[in-house]
């Protein structure tokens, strides 16, 4: 009988780089050989069954083990084979450190090399009982490395594993990776992975970023916006979900696998390009990384096809000098999807006649409106209509308060009830949405009703809130701790009661707003020490304050001085030039205008 040297199936999902000659074999294995029919659990099982475990025949090729035996050999071998795809890296240049970090942390890799040395033993196993064949008396971990070697992916599939992509996911990748050293994939990867997570803000921000520009997206997607929503559909997958999304660790491998060609990106030509670019614009290095993980496309995109669209945006005067902000606010400003719904938004507000400068100052504040469809923007734009704000009024408040776009009707309606119950009629109502549409941003719960419950206590009673808020309707959102507390306890230090300012409160609301260094402390120090006033003379007219100390103020009291007349700040400062000049002087007009201008 001709005899022929074995040659086994491996099946392997590389081409060899090298051509690795198979072990010479003894003569005795023979051809043709076939596998019973069992997997190989099975066969490994059928091997003891056939058996007798008394048989103390030392010839036996095949000695009957315990299971116990057996798992110790597996974790024996298991530890073997890691040392020997350490080895087997190093052959590429890495440090040894990287080597080991790679081998104890791809064990999908290390069980695909253990059950294809099995399946090479098993084939000579069963031909002739492996006598004389010479890979089997070969080491173990040297059949481990053989079978590494024979892969053809030069160590890039355990690299890609053990940055946790699965086994199926990193052999895809390293398919489009043949050209790359595993040195400089590493050194890529490493690069990337500073490009991405250097960002020194709460990694937990990215996600909410995320989770807040997919609940305002209602416009069809581009191919490019579609890959990102599955990056993101397999972050919120993993434990932790978005929260996750600026965390090396748990989005790396997500990243890698919807976009497996970023790992094909050069560093020199194209990474750090990119980072230059970003930086040019406005974009500080550190921050880039949110960039690229909220919309991963820029990335990869062309710097000339970026550089077009942020020169097309700019030309119709959506972006400004400002654009690296703007685009850390809403990198999927560069999807294409986003800027042609940018033309569908101008012709919508075009035709409810709003000023195209505000509709540009609203987006430039707040871009997530670009991913809101004419439709949804078409019902909040009603529900302006129906208190009275149209047109320049509504361009003025979405200038304002761009935010407002985005809402609910529901939550908008919500709050217009809240002011009706607190006594405003519609009308009012649209007032006060005019001079301060931050409220219908606010939240009913945390912010208003806390602000009135806290006039409440200062003694604003109920019947006083519709005066009190029409006047100053910002003191609904003002910062309570921040704002109002301090200005109250400047009050009480110059000598004014809780009762007093409660009173001027009432009288005169934008007391609260006023800042402390600029307005109350120079006008409460002129009132003391030059006009020799008591304190007490504001709580009769608390708007005195509103007054501009240098234009107003001031001038009346030298020439009132000057003619030695007195009177009281009301009567000092509440007319107008005219009737000022009528009382206390003898001629008809004033010798230097005095504006009313406050402040």
């Amino acid at each position: 009988m001709t005899t022929k040297s074995l040659s086994a199936p491996l099946n392997f999902p590389f081409p060899s780089p090298k051509a690795h000659s198979l072990p010479k074999f003894h003569p005795k294995l023979q051809f043709p050989c076939k596998f019973p029919l069992f997997p190989l659990h099975q066969r490994i099982q059928f091997i003891p069954r056939c058996q007798n475990p008394n048989n103390n025949n030392n010839n036996n090729p095949l000695p009957y083990t315990t299971q116990q035996e057996q798992e110790q050999g597996q974790e024996a071998n298991f530890t073997e084979t890691q040392e020997a795809i350490s080895q087997f890296l190093l052959e590429f240049g890495i440090s040894a450190e990287e080597s080991n970090f790679i081998a104890l942390n791809s064990p999908k890799y290390a069980k695909m090399l253990v059950d294809s040395v099995k399946d090479l033993e098993e084939w000579t196993l069963w031909t002739n009982g492996g006598d004389g064949n010479e890979f089997a008396n070969l080491g173990f971990k040297e059949k481990v490395v053989y079978m590494a070697k024979e892969k053809g992916d030069n160590g890039k599939v355990a690299f890609l594993e053990s940055l946790g992509l699965s086994l199926s996911s990193a052999m895809n990748a390293a398919r489009y990776l043949s050209g790359e050293s595993l040195p400089d994939l590493i050194h890529k990867v490493n690069y990337m992975k500073e490009m991405f997570f250097s960002d020194s803000d709460d990694k937990r921000l990215v996600g909410k970023y995320a989770r807040y520009m997919m609940m305002n997206l209602s416009i069809p997607t581009d191919e490019d916006l579609q890959q990102t929503l599955s990056l993101f559909e397999k972050v919120e997958a993993r434990r932790g979900g978005l929260d996750m999304l600026g965390s090396s660790d748990a989005t790396f491998r997500c990243l890698v696998e919807s976009f497996p060609r970023i790992l094909l990106l050069p560093i020199d030509t194209h990474l750090k390009p990119m980072v230059e670019f970003l930086e040019s614009i406005g974009v500080p290095k550190e921050r880039m990384g949110k960039i690229f993980l909220l919309f991963p496309p820029v990335i990869i995109c062309d710097i000339t096809g970026m550089k077009r669209k942020f020169l097309a945006l700019k030309k119709v005067g959506a972006v400004d000098k400002e654009f690296g902000k703007m685009l850390l606010k809403y990198p999927w400003i560069l999807s294409t999807a986003i800027q042609d719904n940018y033309k569908e938004i101008v012709s919508f507000f075009d035709m409810e006649k709003v000023d195209k400068s505000c509709v540009d100052k609203a987006i430039r504040s707040w871009p997530q409106i670009l991913g809101c469809s004419t439709s949804k923007l078409k019902v909040m734009v009603e529900q302006f209509g129906e208190l009275g704000i149209r047109n320049n009024k509504l361009g003025q408040v979405i200038s304002r308060s761009p935010q407002l776009l985005l809402r609910k009707p529901q939550e908008f309606l919500q709050v217009v009830l809240f002011l009706e119950d607190l006594g405003f009629d519609w009308e009012t109502v649209g007032q006060v949405a005019s001079r301060c549409p931050e409220i219908f941003a606010a939240s009913i719960e945390k912010t208003l009703k806390k602000k009135i419950e806290f006039l409440a206590q200062i003694g604003v009673s109920k019947d006083h809130l519709p005066r009190v808020i029409k006047k100053y309707p910002e003191l609904l959102v003002s910062d309570i701790n921040k704002t109002i507390l301090p200005r109250m306890k400047y009050l009480k230090e110059v000598g004014l009661s809780k009762k007093d300012i409660a009173f001027m409160v009432r009288r005169f609301s934008p007391l609260l707003g006023y800042s402390i260094d600029e307005v109350l402390r120079p006008k409460y120090e002129f009132l003391v020490n030059t006009m020799k006033k008591p304190v007490e003379d504001v709580v009769g007219y608390p708007r005195y304050f509103s007054y501009s100390l240098e234009k107003k103020i001031k001038p009346r009291f030298w020439l009132l001085k000057g003619r030695n007349i007195e009177c009281s700040l009301k009567d000092m400062l509440a007319k107008n030039d005219e009737e000022f000049a009528a009382d206390f002087m003898d001629c008809g007009g004033m010798p230097v205008p005095l504006s009313s201008t406050h402040h």
